[in-house]
Protein backbone atom coordinates (compact mmCIF):
# COMPACT_ATOMS: atom_id res chain seq x y z
CA UNK A 1 0.00 0.00 0.00
CA UNK A 2 1.46 3.06 -1.22
CA UNK A 3 0.62 5.25 1.66
CA UNK A 4 2.25 3.63 3.95
CA UNK A 5 5.59 4.72 1.50
CA UNK A 6 4.70 8.48 0.84
CA UNK A 7 2.16 9.89 3.65
CA UNK A 8 4.68 11.11 5.48
CA UNK A 9 5.81 13.05 3.02
CA UNK A 10 3.17 15.03 2.65
CA UNK A 11 2.83 17.75 5.51
CA UNK A 12 -0.78 18.14 4.84
CA UNK A 13 -1.74 14.73 6.51
CA UNK A 14 -0.72 17.03 9.65
CA UNK A 15 -2.69 19.19 9.00
CA UNK A 16 -6.31 18.22 7.22
CA UNK A 17 -7.63 14.95 5.76
CA UNK A 18 -7.33 16.12 2.32
CA UNK A 19 -9.56 14.69 -0.13
CA UNK A 20 -10.29 16.99 -2.77
CA UNK A 21 -7.85 16.36 -5.46
CA UNK A 22 -10.45 16.75 -8.23
CA UNK A 23 -10.15 20.43 -7.18
CA UNK A 24 -6.65 21.78 -6.03
CA UNK A 25 -4.46 18.98 -4.74
CA UNK A 26 -1.77 19.67 -2.35
CA UNK A 27 1.71 20.52 -4.06
CA UNK A 28 4.32 17.23 -3.76
CA UNK A 29 7.20 17.85 -1.89
CA UNK A 30 9.53 17.82 -4.82
CA UNK A 31 6.96 20.58 -6.73
CA UNK A 32 7.63 22.76 -3.45
CA UNK A 33 10.94 22.75 -3.47
CA UNK A 34 12.04 22.99 -7.23
CA UNK A 35 9.28 26.15 -7.03
CA UNK A 36 11.40 27.50 -3.35
CA UNK A 37 14.34 26.91 -5.24
CA UNK A 38 13.91 28.66 -8.31
CA UNK A 39 12.68 31.85 -6.31
CA UNK A 40 15.65 31.92 -4.20
CA UNK A 41 17.78 31.58 -7.31
CA UNK A 42 15.73 34.22 -9.17
CA UNK A 43 16.03 36.53 -6.03
CA UNK A 44 19.86 36.20 -5.99
CA UNK A 45 21.11 35.95 -9.88
CA UNK A 46 17.78 37.10 -11.83
CA UNK A 47 18.37 35.01 -15.30
CA UNK A 48 21.91 34.41 -14.85
CA UNK A 49 20.61 30.77 -14.79
CA UNK A 50 18.19 31.18 -17.78
CA UNK A 51 19.90 28.16 -20.01
CA UNK A 52 18.79 26.03 -16.49
CA UNK A 53 15.33 27.11 -17.31
CA UNK A 54 15.36 25.99 -20.83
CA UNK A 55 16.16 22.57 -19.61
CA UNK A 56 13.32 22.54 -17.32
CA UNK A 57 11.21 23.66 -20.20
CA UNK A 58 12.42 20.79 -22.15
CA UNK A 59 12.16 18.27 -19.49
CA UNK A 60 8.09 19.09 -19.20
CA UNK A 61 7.77 17.64 -22.28
CA UNK A 62 10.15 14.80 -21.83
CA UNK A 63 8.47 13.71 -18.38
CA UNK A 64 4.69 14.20 -20.35
CA UNK A 65 5.82 12.21 -23.12
CA UNK A 66 7.04 9.25 -21.21
CA UNK A 67 4.06 9.69 -19.18
CA UNK A 68 1.10 9.15 -21.94
CA UNK A 69 3.50 7.55 -24.17
CA UNK A 70 3.98 10.29 -27.07
CA UNK A 71 7.52 12.43 -28.59
CA UNK A 72 8.00 14.81 -26.17
CA UNK A 73 7.95 17.64 -29.61
CA UNK A 74 4.49 16.53 -29.70
CA UNK A 75 3.48 19.11 -26.11
CA UNK A 76 2.75 22.06 -25.90
CA UNK A 77 3.14 24.08 -22.50
CA UNK A 78 0.28 25.78 -21.83
CA UNK A 79 -1.29 27.94 -18.92
CA UNK A 80 -4.09 25.34 -17.92
CA UNK A 81 -6.65 22.61 -19.92
CA UNK A 82 -8.85 25.04 -20.80
CA UNK A 83 -6.27 27.29 -22.78
CA UNK A 84 -5.20 23.97 -24.52
CA UNK A 85 -8.95 22.62 -25.45
CA UNK A 86 -9.32 26.29 -26.37
CA UNK A 87 -6.18 26.01 -29.13
CA UNK A 88 -7.76 23.03 -30.85
CA UNK A 89 -11.58 24.17 -31.20
CA UNK A 90 -10.06 27.52 -32.50
CA UNK A 91 -7.52 26.25 -34.40
CA UNK A 92 -9.09 23.64 -36.94
CA UNK A 93 -10.82 25.19 -40.12
CA UNK A 94 -14.60 24.12 -39.24
CA UNK A 95 -16.43 23.85 -42.71
CA UNK A 96 -20.47 24.35 -43.48
CA UNK A 97 -21.94 21.32 -42.39
CA UNK A 98 -18.74 19.69 -40.04
CA UNK A 99 -20.32 17.85 -36.86
CA UNK A 100 -18.99 17.24 -33.18
CA UNK A 101 -20.17 14.56 -30.49
CA UNK A 102 -19.45 15.23 -27.16
CA UNK A 103 -21.11 15.09 -23.50
CA UNK A 104 -23.73 17.42 -21.74
CA UNK A 105 -22.24 16.22 -18.54
CA UNK A 106 -18.45 17.65 -19.18
CA UNK A 107 -16.78 20.48 -17.25
CA UNK A 108 -16.96 23.78 -18.47
CA UNK A 109 -13.80 23.75 -20.04
CA UNK A 110 -14.73 20.71 -22.51
CA UNK A 111 -18.43 21.88 -23.15
CA UNK A 112 -18.10 25.86 -24.07
CA UNK A 113 -15.54 25.54 -27.05
CA UNK A 114 -17.90 23.45 -29.03
CA UNK A 115 -20.80 25.32 -28.00
CA UNK A 116 -19.47 28.43 -28.93
CA UNK A 117 -18.75 26.52 -32.38
CA UNK A 118 -22.35 26.46 -32.88
CA UNK A 119 -23.06 30.23 -33.47
CA UNK A 120 -20.29 29.39 -36.80
CA UNK A 121 -22.53 27.05 -38.07
CA UNK A 122 -20.60 23.84 -36.32
CA UNK A 123 -23.22 21.21 -35.60
CA UNK A 124 -23.01 19.40 -31.93
CA UNK A 125 -24.31 15.50 -31.16
CA UNK A 126 -25.27 16.05 -27.89
CA UNK A 127 -24.54 12.39 -25.87
CA UNK A 128 -25.01 11.55 -21.88
CA UNK A 129 -21.47 10.07 -20.86
CA UNK A 130 -24.02 7.12 -19.81
CA UNK A 131 -25.01 6.32 -23.02
CA UNK A 132 -23.98 2.82 -24.36
CA UNK A 133 -20.58 2.66 -26.40
CA UNK A 134 -22.67 1.45 -29.67
CA UNK A 135 -24.48 4.84 -29.61
CA UNK A 136 -21.26 6.69 -29.18
CA UNK A 137 -20.39 4.59 -32.56
CA UNK A 138 -23.45 5.90 -34.37
CA UNK A 139 -22.74 9.11 -33.06
CA UNK A 140 -19.33 9.57 -34.61
CA UNK A 141 -20.26 8.53 -38.37
CA UNK A 142 -19.67 11.16 -40.41
CA UNK A 143 -18.68 13.28 -37.52
CA UNK A 144 -15.47 15.20 -37.75
CA UNK A 145 -14.29 15.42 -33.67
CA UNK A 146 -15.06 13.51 -30.26
CA UNK A 147 -14.02 14.97 -27.13
CA UNK A 148 -14.35 13.77 -24.15
CA UNK A 149 -13.05 13.61 -20.64
CA UNK A 150 -10.61 10.69 -19.31
CA UNK A 151 -12.90 11.28 -15.68
CA UNK A 152 -15.95 13.02 -15.44
CA UNK A 153 -15.32 16.16 -12.68
CA UNK A 154 -18.86 15.55 -10.82
CA UNK A 155 -19.62 11.92 -11.51
CA UNK A 156 -16.33 10.59 -11.50
CA UNK A 157 -17.44 8.06 -14.45
CA UNK A 158 -13.82 6.99 -15.84
CA UNK A 159 -14.66 6.89 -20.02
CA UNK A 160 -13.09 3.70 -21.74
CA UNK A 161 -10.93 5.68 -24.06
CA UNK A 162 -9.24 2.31 -25.71
CA UNK A 163 -12.64 1.90 -26.86
CA UNK A 164 -13.81 5.30 -27.83
CA UNK A 165 -10.48 5.56 -29.95
CA UNK A 166 -10.83 2.26 -32.14
CA UNK A 167 -14.29 4.44 -32.94
CA UNK A 168 -13.05 6.95 -33.86
CA UNK A 169 -10.35 5.90 -36.07
CA UNK A 170 -12.70 3.49 -37.69
CA UNK A 171 -14.52 6.77 -38.59
CA UNK A 172 -12.09 9.03 -39.82
CA UNK A 173 -12.99 11.05 -36.87
CA UNK A 174 -10.71 13.29 -34.14
CA UNK A 175 -10.82 12.65 -31.05
CA UNK A 176 -9.92 15.24 -28.20
CA UNK A 177 -9.64 14.21 -23.92
CA UNK A 178 -9.57 16.66 -21.38
CA UNK A 179 -7.63 14.33 -19.34
CA UNK A 180 -7.39 16.91 -16.23
CA UNK A 181 -9.29 14.54 -13.79
CA UNK A 182 -7.55 11.51 -14.21
CA UNK A 183 -4.06 11.83 -15.85
CA UNK A 184 -1.40 11.15 -12.65
CA UNK A 185 -3.80 8.83 -10.89
CA UNK A 186 -4.29 6.65 -13.76
CA UNK A 187 -2.27 4.81 -16.77
CA UNK A 188 -3.20 6.83 -20.44
CA UNK A 189 -1.42 5.78 -23.49
CA UNK A 190 -2.05 8.33 -26.57
CA UNK A 191 -1.44 6.06 -29.28
CA UNK A 192 -2.44 2.92 -28.13
CA UNK A 193 -6.31 5.15 -27.55
CA UNK A 194 -6.25 6.59 -30.92
CA UNK A 195 -5.66 9.90 -29.19
CA UNK A 196 -4.97 12.95 -31.87
CA UNK A 197 -5.29 15.96 -28.60
CA UNK A 198 -5.20 15.83 -25.04
CA UNK A 199 -4.73 18.48 -22.51
CA UNK A 200 -4.13 19.10 -18.37
CA UNK A 201 -3.31 21.15 -15.83
CA UNK A 202 -0.96 20.56 -13.19
CA UNK A 203 -2.74 20.97 -10.17
CA UNK A 204 -4.96 18.01 -9.62
CA UNK A 205 -3.83 14.51 -9.93
CA UNK A 206 -0.17 15.66 -10.85
CA UNK A 207 0.51 17.25 -7.14
CA UNK A 208 1.97 20.23 -9.52
CA UNK A 209 1.22 23.93 -8.95
CA UNK A 210 -1.92 25.52 -10.75
CA UNK A 211 -2.11 27.57 -14.26
CA UNK A 212 0.95 25.35 -16.08
CA UNK A 213 -0.13 22.47 -18.15
CA UNK A 214 0.31 20.49 -21.26
CA UNK A 215 -1.17 20.30 -24.49
CA UNK A 216 -0.47 16.85 -26.45
CA UNK A 217 -0.73 17.31 -30.50
CA UNK A 218 0.04 14.14 -32.59
CA UNK A 219 2.94 15.13 -35.10
CA UNK A 220 0.36 14.34 -38.08
CA UNK A 221 -2.45 16.34 -37.00
CA UNK A 222 0.13 20.21 -36.44
CA UNK A 223 -0.47 21.48 -39.47
CA UNK A 224 -4.64 20.41 -39.22
CA UNK A 225 -4.54 23.10 -36.21
CA UNK A 226 -3.27 26.72 -36.56
CA UNK A 227 -1.97 28.52 -33.98
CA UNK A 228 -4.56 31.10 -32.49
CA UNK A 229 -2.67 32.99 -29.79
CA UNK A 230 0.49 34.84 -31.55
CA UNK A 231 3.32 36.13 -30.08
CA UNK A 232 7.02 35.34 -30.04
CA UNK A 233 7.34 32.01 -29.57
CA UNK A 234 5.30 30.16 -32.58
CA UNK A 235 7.62 31.13 -34.57
CA UNK A 236 10.72 28.78 -35.64
CA UNK A 237 13.04 31.46 -35.66
CA UNK A 238 11.78 32.92 -31.95
CA UNK A 239 15.38 32.81 -30.27
CA UNK A 240 16.26 35.38 -33.36
CA UNK A 241 14.62 38.21 -31.79
CA UNK A 242 15.45 40.40 -35.04
CA UNK A 243 13.63 37.78 -37.22
CA UNK A 244 10.60 38.90 -39.18
CA UNK A 245 9.64 35.52 -40.37
CA UNK A 246 6.42 33.74 -39.46
CA UNK A 247 6.62 30.77 -40.44
CA UNK A 248 5.18 28.07 -37.44
CA UNK A 249 7.49 26.21 -35.29
CA UNK A 250 7.70 22.42 -36.54
CA UNK A 251 5.73 20.63 -33.63
CA UNK A 252 3.85 21.50 -31.12
CA UNK A 253 5.70 24.65 -29.81
CA UNK A 254 3.65 26.83 -32.33
CA UNK A 255 0.95 26.94 -29.48
CA UNK A 256 3.08 28.14 -27.04
CA UNK A 257 2.57 32.11 -27.34
CA UNK A 258 5.31 33.89 -25.22
CA UNK A 259 7.11 33.58 -22.30
CA UNK A 260 6.27 30.81 -20.49
CA UNK A 261 5.37 30.30 -16.80
CA UNK A 262 8.81 29.32 -15.76
CA UNK A 263 8.19 28.70 -12.04
CA UNK A 264 5.23 26.62 -12.97
CA UNK A 265 7.25 24.44 -15.18
CA UNK A 266 9.67 24.28 -12.25
CA UNK A 267 6.80 22.66 -10.51
CA UNK A 268 5.45 20.59 -12.78
CA UNK A 269 8.46 19.29 -14.33
CA UNK A 270 9.51 17.58 -10.40
CA UNK A 271 5.51 16.54 -10.42
CA UNK A 272 5.80 14.55 -13.28
CA UNK A 273 8.70 12.90 -12.65
CA UNK A 274 7.51 12.18 -8.75
CA UNK A 275 4.32 10.56 -10.25
CA UNK A 276 6.30 8.87 -12.85
CA UNK A 277 8.67 7.33 -9.88
CA UNK A 278 5.14 6.22 -8.09
CA UNK A 279 4.11 5.11 -11.50
CA UNK A 280 0.68 5.04 -12.44
CA UNK A 281 -0.17 1.48 -12.53
CA UNK A 282 0.92 1.74 -8.93
CA UNK A 283 -1.78 4.88 -8.13
CA UNK A 284 -4.38 3.70 -9.60
CA UNK A 285 -5.57 0.43 -7.78
CA UNK A 286 -4.80 2.41 -4.80
CA UNK A 287 -7.23 5.39 -5.76
CA UNK A 288 -9.57 3.06 -7.14
CA UNK A 289 -10.13 1.50 -3.68
CA UNK A 290 -10.04 4.59 -2.02
CA UNK A 291 -13.14 5.95 -3.91
CA UNK A 292 -14.54 2.40 -4.04
CA UNK A 293 -14.62 2.61 0.03
CA UNK A 294 -16.37 6.23 -0.28
CA UNK A 295 -19.11 5.13 -2.51
CA UNK A 296 -19.90 1.88 -0.37
CA UNK A 297 -19.72 3.34 3.01
CA UNK A 298 -21.76 6.55 1.78
CA UNK A 299 -24.19 4.61 0.35
CA UNK A 300 -24.57 2.07 2.96
CA UNK A 301 -25.26 5.18 5.37
CA UNK A 302 -28.51 6.53 3.02
CA UNK A 303 -26.72 9.25 0.83
CA UNK A 304 -27.84 9.46 -2.64
CA UNK A 305 -24.78 8.96 -5.20
CA UNK A 306 -24.01 9.84 -8.50
CA UNK A 307 -23.81 7.97 -11.50
CA UNK A 308 -22.50 4.72 -11.96
CA UNK A 309 -19.62 2.76 -10.40
CA UNK A 310 -17.68 -0.48 -11.31
CA UNK A 311 -14.15 -1.34 -11.79
CA UNK A 312 -13.85 -0.32 -15.60
CA UNK A 313 -15.78 2.85 -14.57
CA UNK A 314 -14.53 3.79 -11.27
CA UNK A 315 -12.12 6.80 -10.45
CA UNK A 316 -10.72 8.73 -7.65
CA UNK A 317 -13.87 10.41 -7.65
CA UNK A 318 -16.96 9.79 -5.41
CA UNK A 319 -19.99 12.77 -5.10
CA UNK A 320 -23.05 12.06 -3.32
CA UNK A 321 -25.59 14.10 -1.16
CA UNK A 322 -28.86 13.58 1.13
CA UNK A 323 -31.96 16.17 1.55
CA UNK A 324 -31.61 18.00 5.19
CA UNK A 325 -27.60 17.65 4.76
CA UNK A 326 -27.28 20.59 2.58
CA UNK A 327 -24.27 21.92 5.27
CA UNK A 328 -22.74 18.49 5.12
CA UNK A 329 -19.89 19.98 3.43
CA UNK A 330 -19.48 22.95 5.85
CA UNK A 331 -19.56 20.63 8.81
CA UNK A 332 -17.10 18.30 7.05
CA UNK A 333 -14.83 21.54 6.88
CA UNK A 334 -14.97 22.47 10.21
CA UNK A 335 -13.93 19.05 11.00
CA UNK A 336 -10.77 19.11 9.17
CA UNK A 337 -12.12 17.37 6.26
CA UNK A 338 -11.22 18.95 3.23
CA UNK A 339 -14.14 17.80 0.06
CA UNK A 340 -16.03 20.36 -2.60
CA UNK A 341 -19.38 21.25 -3.02
CA UNK A 342 -20.22 20.95 -6.52
CA UNK A 343 -23.84 21.72 -7.99
CA UNK A 344 -25.65 20.39 -4.63
CA UNK A 345 -23.67 17.63 -3.80
CA UNK A 346 -20.55 16.71 -1.43
CA UNK A 347 -17.71 15.25 -3.56
CA UNK A 348 -14.73 13.44 -2.21
CA UNK A 349 -11.59 12.80 -4.38
CA UNK A 350 -8.47 10.74 -2.55
CA UNK A 351 -5.04 10.46 -3.38
CA UNK A 352 -3.09 7.38 -3.20
CA UNK A 353 -1.36 9.28 0.32
CA UNK A 354 -4.73 9.20 1.97
CA UNK A 355 -4.77 6.00 4.31
CA UNK A 356 -8.09 3.62 4.76
CA UNK A 357 -8.25 5.52 8.21
CA UNK A 358 -9.04 8.96 6.46
CA UNK A 359 -11.89 7.05 4.90
CA UNK A 360 -13.08 5.58 7.48
CA UNK A 361 -13.00 8.79 10.12
CA UNK A 362 -14.93 10.29 6.91
CA UNK A 363 -17.58 8.40 7.16
CA UNK A 364 -17.71 7.88 11.13
CA UNK A 365 -18.89 11.83 10.25
CA UNK A 366 -21.31 10.88 7.46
Amino acid sequence: MLWHKYREQFPVTKNLVYLNHASIAPLCPPAAEAMRKLATDVEQFGSFHYMDWLKVYEGVRTATARLINCAPREIAIVKNTSEGIATIANGIEWRAGDRIVTFTEEFAANFFPWKHLEKRGVRVTWLSIFDDLNKVDEACRGARLLAVSFVQYLSGFRADLLRMGEICARHNCLFLVDAIQGLGAFPLDVRAANIDFLAADGHKWLLGPEGCGVLFVRAERVEEVAPTEIGWTNTAKFADYASRDMTWRNDAGRYECGTLNTIGCFGLHAALNFILEVGPANIAPEVQALADRVWQGAESRGFEMLGRRSPETGAGIVSFRKPGEEALGKRLKEAGFITAPRAGWVRVSPHFYNSPDDIERLLDLL
